[in-house]
């Protein structure tokens, strides 16, 4: 795959800001070995910025950390503590591109991710959806991003030992 404008159809330049309505911030973390906890974050934005060659384009996001969501409020008090994201000193998580690359089939996005006042190079693997027009005549664009972390490179220790063996919860 060659990535260029006239290659993407109905690629456009400009500046795209993120739909919330249309658009979602989803996690999944290992939990005692034996399943996945999955959640979300219910305040985020994001700003694209399309070049005339896309690899010189650039992303920006943040996200509210206090507004995880795992569908208990027990647990998601506890998240935002400082045994994981720290919300009250560190409101923010936030993801900064500096550089689109291809590889193969995929399209990159090479980035400084940021959370709990660590910042750290991280990869986004992108799936580019297309651009169109609604039926109110507004230009959209899709696409999807994601990417996989160490927590504890973050400063994200908390884990408790299980009497079976192992950990509540996986690094990644």
């Amino acid at each position: 795959m060659t990535l260029t404008a006239s290659a993407i159809p109905g690629y456009q330049t400009g500046t795209w800001k993120i739909d919330p309505t249309h658009s979602e911030v989803t996690f999944s973390v290992r939990h005692l070995a034996i399943s996945k906890v999955k959640g979300s974050f219910e305040r985020f934005d994001a700003t694209l910025v399309t070049a005339e060659n896309p690899l010189d384009s650039t992303l920006e996001a943040s996200i509210d950390v206090a507004s995880v969501n795992t569908k208990q409020q027990q647990r998601d008090q506890h998240l935002a503590t400082g045994d994981f994201f720290l919300a009250e000193e560190h409101p923010q998580m936030t993801f900064r591109s500096t550089g689109i690359r291809e590889d193969g089939d995929d399209m990159l996005i090479d980035g400084e991710l940021s959370l709990r006042g660590v910042t750290k190079n991280v990869t986004l693997k992108t799936e580019f959806g297309g651009v169109t027009t609604d039926g109110y005549g507004q230009v959209k664009l899709g696409a999807e991003a994601t990417t996989k972390i160490d927590r504890t490179e973050f400063g994200v220790n908390w884990n408790a030992a299980l009497e079976a063996g192992g950990f509540t919860l996986a690094t990644t």
